[in-house]
C-alpha cells in the first residue's frame, strides 16, 4: 500500500503519530532536545489532550536559528510541522497535517541527502509517496519506509503500536542527527 493510501486510511491516533513521528525525526534541525516531544507521545498513549504539551514544545524551541548550514529551507519545513500541528486531535484536522508533515519530512531528507540529484528535488518525494520508489536517494527512501512503518504499526496494533512507532522515530532522528553533524563538520573544514 502506498504512503498516500496509508495516510488516507489512518485513524486519529495513526494520523497524530504519523505527523508527530515526522516532526520528531527532523527535530535535530531545530536544535531541540531529544525528549522535547516525549510529552506529546505520552498524550497519544493515554488519549489525553495534547494542546498544553504542544504549546510547551513550541515555547521551548522559541525563535529558531539553523544549527548548521543546510540553508533555511530544511529548518523552515521542520518548524512548519510544529507550528501547524492542530491543538484538537480530530481526524479532520489531523489528516491534512499528517499529510503535510509527510511531505515536509521527505523534502527535508531530500535536501540533506548527499546522494540526491538537485534536478529532482521537487518530484521525488511526491512520486515516492504514491508508490514509485525507483531512483529515490537513500536518505529519502529510508524516510519513506519509516513513515510507512509508523502508520502500519498503528493500523495493526492501535495504541500498542506507539512504542514501535517511537522506536522507528528515534532511529530516524539518530540518522538525521548524524547527517546534520557530518554536514556541519564538512562546512567547518578549511577549503569547504
Amino acid at each position: 500500500m502506498s504512503l498516500v493510501d496509508l495516510i488516507a486510511q489512518a485513524d486519529e491516533r495513526g494520523l497524530a503519530a504519523g505527523g508527530l513521528a515526522c516532526l520528531d525525526r527532523c527535530l535535530p534541525l531545530l536544535g531541540g532536545d531529544d525528549e522535547l516531544l516525549r510529552p506529546l507521545w505520552a498524550c497519544l498513549a493515554d488519549g489525553a489532550d495534547w494542546a498544553a504539551a504542544l504549546t510547551l514544545a513550541r515555547a521551548a524551541l522559541g525563535p529558531v536559528e539553523p544549527v548548521e548550514p543546510v540553508g533555511d529551507e530544511a529548518v523552515r519545513l521542520t518548524r512548519s510541522m510544529l507550528e501547524s500541528a492542530p491543538a484538537e486531535r480530530g481526524a479532520a484536522a489531523l489528516r491534512p497535517w499528517a499529510d503535510a508533515c509527510s511531505l515536509a519530512s521527505l523534502r527535508v531528507h531530500r535536501l540533506l541527502d548527499p546522494a540526491a540529484d538537485a534536478g529532482t528535488a521537487a518530484e521525488a518525494p511526491d512520486a515516492g509517496r504514491a508508490g514509485d520508489t525507483a531512483d529515490l536517494p537513500p536518505l529519502v527512501a529510508a524516510e519513506l519506509r519509516r513513515q510507512a512503518a509508523v502508520l502500519e504499526l498503528l493500523a495493526g496494533h492501535g495504541a500498542q503500536g506507539l512504542r514501535g512507532a517511537l522506536e522507528v522515530s528515534v532511529e530516524g532522528r539518530r540518522v538525521l542527527r548524524a547527517v546534520v553533524s557530518r554536514r556541519a563538520r564538512s562546512a567547518a573544514e578549511p577549503g569547504a
